[in-house]
């Protein structure tokens, strides 16, 4: 058979340019480190590196949502400790004011202190997130969602929340979408549940109380199981216009009576509907007392009204009329128990933010094991096997170089070389 010249170049060329493809080939995926350099190389795990590698970059992306999250979690924590307190320190100075060994310029001298509180509150009430976003405005976080209005007439402002009711959430995982950021209504203008029952001093149509009467224990809970309990009711007084005697009825919320009307005495304790309140003092005609759950909608849920309300009686002269003397006891009681149930309602606000706080280190503890799993297979599928690749390595150069020196032999063949 007569093979040309041509043909054995052409042969030639293209075994030198298969080996040197070979040979350049895995010398480029030592280069590289993987194994499956384009997808040509391996269409399978090529297609399948692609998802895994899209999966890995959205757990990544959740992980830096969580980063935001931990972060506007811990400041919201931090702001709820000094809101709590602040509120333990008005609890303090309210004790201390409650002396009656204090003159009217001591009061006011606590009564400074306290609007100190109230204005650290207000602060508090108003923090952002380090990013401008303001932490207890709900989705409206882009303007403060506490707005004093000064009342013009000495007395503290009165606080307005302009917020919304939502708790801004954040996707965390692709599973669990959590609040990262509470409403001020829900901490600074809620109560929590089982709170208990208020009583406040003050005639059905909001006017201040005439006489000297105080309530000096109570409202408690004594028989949750008796008809009627769990809703507002009013112990109304009234006074006989020829003996003076004063008597007291209690009706409930509806206009239903709680308590037939009977004489009062000072110091006598009322149940009502399963309530039991000791009162104490002279009613006037007309005065009255209302007890409230405090969970109620009729009830002062807002811890701003109530350092409001303290700080209006601290300034005010006491020494002047037992009445005076009656509003102050009355109301220090009413915003002590409001005092109380506000920072139980903070404290558990609190606690439910450190218990997604722990919730976000399991998370991160998952998909950090998740990204370890993805890491593993996406090796698996591309990676490169150095010690098989420098043999290969070895092998093709090998190859190429026998087929170089076959192509020096082949085109050296002459049949004028062996002609003399």
């Amino acid at each position: 058979m007569r093979i040309s010249t041509v043909t054995m170049y052409e042969q030639s060329i293209n075994s030198l340019n298969r080996q040197q493809g070979d040979f350049l080939k895995v010398g480029q995926q030592i280069a590289t480190g993987r194994r499956v350099v384009n997808p040509s190389d391996d269409p399978q795990a090529a297609s399948r590196a692609v998802a895994v590698s899209q999966a890995k970059a959205v757990t990544q992306q959740y992980a830096d949502a969580r980063i935001s999250a931990r972060n506007t979690l811990a400041q919201t924590e931090s702001v709820l400790n000094s809101v709590g307190d602040a509120i333990t320190s008005a609890k303090t100075l309210l004790v201390q004011a409650a002396s009656d060994t204090l003159s009217d310029a001591d009061r006011q001298s606590v009564a400074s202190e306290l609007r100190g509180v109230y204005e650290t509150l207000i602060g508090q009430a108003n923090a952002t997130d380090g990013n401008g976003r303001y932490l207890f405005g709900g989705y409206q976080d882009n303007s403060p969602p506490f707005v004093r209005t000064e009342s013009g007439d000495g007395r503290a402002a009165v606080i307005g929340y302009q917020g919304d009711d939502n708790a801004r959430e954040q996707r965390i995982d692709a599973s669990r979408l959590m609040a990262v950021a509470e409403n001020g209504k829900a901490i600074f203008q809620s109560v929590p549940s089982g709170a208990g029952f208020v009583a406040r001093a003050e005639r059905d149509d909001g006017a201040r109380n005439e006489g000297s009467l105080t309530f000096t224990s109570g409202p408690s809970r004594v028989d949750p199981s008796a008809d009627g309990f769990g809703q507002p009711f009013t112990l109304a007084f009234t006074v006989d216009e020829d003996s003076g005697e004063p008597s007291v009825r209690a009706t409930a919320a509806d206009g239903s009576e709680l308590l037939a009307e009977e004489p009062f005495t000072s110091g006598q304790s009322l149940t009502v509907a399963g309530v039991s309140i000791t009162l104490q003092g002279t009613p006037a005609d007309g005065d009255a007392i209302q007890v409230r759950p405090a969970n109620a909608p009729e009830a002062n849920q807002d811890l701003f009204r109530s350092l409001r309300e303290a700080i209006d009686v601290l300034e005010m002269d006491q020494q002047g009329t037992a009445e005076n003397r009656a509003l102050f006891r009355n109301t220090i009681n009413t915003v002590m128990r409001e005092l109380d149930n506000n920072l139980d309602n903070v404290l558990t606000v609190r606690a439910s933010v450190g218990a997604r706080l722990n919730e976000l280190d399991v998370v991160d503890s998952v998909a950090g094991n998740r990204m370890l799993n993805y890491e593993q297979t996406l090796s698996d599928l591309v990676d490169l096997d150095y010690a098989e690749a420098i043999s290969e390595y070895s092998l093709r150069q090998v190859g190429l170089q026998a087929a170089q020196r076959a192509f020096v032999d082949i085109k050296s063949m002459s049949l004028f070389d062996y002609l003399r």
